[in-house]
């Protein structure tokens, strides 16, 4: 269990620590019975996993922890709007609630792309609340990418 009490908070503290590793600062945090018990950061570079996005790292950790793969009574918190893998595990999953804060009109695969919740092949549709923190994720990201491209 962690500390925080606001999962968005502990969610952008852990995309700012993978901006600080050189990662795409995206971060998330899992929420069981109102205890956010998983937390991290994205982290495919660090960890040569492609897989190892912030949403899909909080997932593996909180089905581990509690010894199941569905996941239907926690809420994921995350600060970007996930991506059509991360999309998919969290249908996988069942996650009840998703909470995000930036739009991702490019990658995401939830408001924008793919859309993967409202396919018809989409068997679970958690409940979707956007912009959360919008601002602040948003200028992580934006400070980010500037200071890369120079």
């Amino acid at each position: 269990m962690f500390a925080t009490p606001d999962p968005m908070r502990a969610a952008l503290e852990a995309a700012g620590a993978a901006a600080a590793a050189g990662e795409v600062p995206v971060g998330a945090a899992l929420v069981h019975q109102g205890q956010v018990i998983a937390v991290a950061g994205n982290a495919p570079r660090r960890l040569c996993d492609p897989t190892a996005h912030a949403e899909m790292r909080v997932i593996r950790e909180g089905a581990a922890l509690l010894g199941r793969e569905r996941l239907e009574d926690c809420d994921l918190w995350v600060t970007l709007e996930p991506c059509a893998m991360c999309a998919g595990a969290i249908a996988h999953a069942r996650i009840a609630r998703l909470y995000y804060a930036a739009a991702d009109a490019k990658g995401g695969a939830v408001e924008h792309g793919a859309r993967v919740f409202a396919q018809a092949t989409c068997h679970h549709r958690p409940e979707i609340y956007a912009g959360i923190a919008e601002r602040e994720a948003g200028a992580m990201l934006r400070e980010f990418f500037l200071a890369r491209r120079g």
